[in-house]
């Protein structure tokens, strides 16, 4: 099937689980002629549809409850209930029982399109798997307190950081507010003392795009908070596979045994709530390129992953897998991976 009729057929079953922001979709197929990278983020519906076929060497590996839509912009920091700063995956949307190595591929993939650093695709690939087999072996949350100290000073928020936060934030446009989502947004709060006085519509991210996403900003003990709310459907991955009726991972994957969650990251109904702050910070490729860094990173994503996939039945059979695995899987894979979303991009591209 092409990948114009998978799309239109993608979206019509997403009408069906939310209500969709037609708006946001017809922004998210702008994104999506950008370029691959950007494509391939939009994209992860189709990304479950092929990725058995592009790679059937993985198909049959040990399979574990994984990330889905494993990237390199899927990682930030949070704090835990303790107010630890905390670094990880922090996007659950596609969590589904899969093959593992699909994670692996995907961020592999994600950084072969992302905007170039210095490191190269085989050092790359040899960081994530040093990381994933080092999460495997000791599953931990990454606290930027006490072990990725280096990290701190790429997640500082700078006093114009923290402008451009509000001033996003006061740029989302002013909706009436949905009755049916007060009670969600009063259960993130604190406490019972926070006076929302501002609900709004947001427009972020990419593969999610077209979901209904809403924010409101509170009053409470001298300053504002804000959260936001985001339709949860079920992962792709499901509906790639004809099993789209089943429950969504969600939170399985955020309050993971070798996690240290996010506490206000919650799910309530068919929306997932969360806290969003000046300081909830991403560390990007290309903002931290030169002295080894961008690898550094990689072997943390790496390390994430191995330490999500641990928690789950089926990882212990992973690792003897992954030793009889060729030498140059990693990068074989996701550079078939990668040719696939960039011809298909190019398609895209020509039609708009």
């Amino acid at each position: 099937m092409s990948f114009t009729k998978d799309n239109s057929r993608f979206e019509d079953w997403l009408r069906m689980q939310c209500r969709v922001d037609e708006g946001a979709l017809a922004h998210k197929h702008e994104l999506m002629a950008e370029s691959a990278f950007r494509f391939l983020r939009a994209t992860y519906f189709r990304w479950a549809r092929k990725i058995e076929a592009l790679c059937p060497e993985l198909a049959q590996a040990p399979r574990v409850l994984c990330v889905g839509d494993a990237h390199t912009e899927n990682f930030g920091t949070w704090r835990d209930s303790e107010g630890r700063l905390v670094w990880g995956v922090n996007d659950f949307d596609e969590a589904a029982v899969m093959p593992y190595p699909f994670d692996l591929v995907r961020l592999m993939t994600s950084f072969r399109l992302a905007p170039k650093t210095t490191v190269k695709n085989r050092e790359a690939a040899d960081a994530i798997l040093e990381g994933y087999r080092a999460g495997l072996r000791n599953p931990r949350p990454t606290l930027l307190d006490e072990q990725e100290l280096w990290m701190r000073d790429h997640v500082g928020c700078s006093d114009e950081e923290r402008r451009s936060f509000w001033d996003k934030i006061a740029d989302c446009r002013e909706v009436p507010a949905d009755p049916g989502l007060l009670a969600g947004f009063a259960a993130s709060f604190p406490d019972g003392e926070a006076k929302i006085f501002r609900y709004a519509t947001r427009i972020a991210g990419g593969g999610s795009l077209g979901r209904p996403r809403f924010v409101v900003t509170a009053r409470w003990r001298g300053g504002c908070i804000v959260r936001e709310a985001k339709a949860l459907t079920p992962s792709a991955w499901d509906w790639a596979h004809g099993e789209s009726g089943g429950p969504n991972h969600f939170l399985d994957l955020a309050r993971g045994s070798y996690r240290a969650p996010d506490p206000f990251l919650t799910v309530a109904g068919a929306f997932i709530f969360r806290r969003l702050a000046a300081d909830s910070r991403k560390i990007e490729l290309r903002d931290i390129d030169g002295a080894g860094l961008p690898a550094r990173l990689l072997r943390a994503m790496g390390f994430d992953l191995g330490s999500i996939h641990a928690a789950h039945e089926g990882a212990a059979d992973i690792p003897r897998h992954l030793d009889a695995l060729p030498r140059d899987w990693l990068p074989a894979a996701a550079k078939t991976a990668a040719a696939q979303v960039e011809q298909e991009h190019a398609e895209w591209k020509s039609r708009r």
